[in-house]
């Protein structure tokens, strides 16, 4: 029996890609805009593109809000990807302060327009970048990341804002940009996020999918 994946449609989604990588690795996807059947998933997966604003508009314009808040408190496996990690965060500042959900403490702040040596690095963070360990040395191991290693799992981003948890255990990865850390995945028990985008990250992020489909 394949496992079942339930993608909430908010109408600020990557669906198409999301749906094909997690049929790839052998799931079973459904895409619904009901809360009603997202309420009833097996695991729920929120991806997201764009702006936290329109983002937060849509989900509350939709009456998801709720639903995301209710379902993180089952204990069932949660994933946001991109921008459906960003929205799990207290708010953020893009186009003005916006209220999140508030499942993670923190704020979603600009990627720093300057490297680590105060030269000018482009904005937004497009491309591929190692994972490595958030600054808590929080271990991989029963984790999304799980069997990946550290500085040698590359995957793709592309985002000019991203979280900053307030809690350092929430960390699970980081990547550097420009000698700076940046956020690329969070998880508290069995509600997880990538600021990455698995569905384009090859190998590994493929694998990324299939663990957390066997959850």
């Amino acid at each position: 029996m394949k496992n079942r994946i339930t993608i909430l449609d908010y109408g600020m989604c990557n669906l198409l890609n999301v749906a094909r990588a997690f049929e790839h690795v052998g799931a079973e996807v459904s895409v619904t805009e009901s809360a009603r059947e997202a309420a009833a998933a097996d695991r729920l997966v929120v991806p997201g593109v764009g702006a936290f604003r329109d983002s937060m508009l849509e989900v509350r314009r939709r009456g998801l809000d709720e639903l995301i808040l209710g379902y993180v408190q089952t204990g069932r496996p949660f994933l946001g990807i991109c921008v459906g990690m960003q929205i799990l965060f207290e708010g953020s500042e893009e186009f003005g302060e916006h209220a999140g959900l508030g499942v993670f403490p923190g704020w979603v702040r600009a990627v720093p327009a300057q490297n680590a040596a105060g030269v000018a690095q482009r904005v937004p963070h497009i491309g591929w970048n190692e994972l490595v360990p958030a600054a808590s040395a929080r271990s991989w191991d029963d984790t999304l990341l799980a069997g990946q290693t550290p500085q040698q799992a590359a995957v793709y981003f592309v985002h000019s804002f991203a979280a900053q948890p307030a809690r350092e255990e929430d960390r699970l990865a980081d990547c550097l940009y420009g000698g700076q850390r940046i956020c690329a995945a969070v998880q508290r028990g069995a509600v997880m996020a990538t600021q990455f985008h698995p569905e384009r990250s090859a190998a590994v992020g493929l694998d990324v999918l299939r663990r957390f489909s066997a959850l």
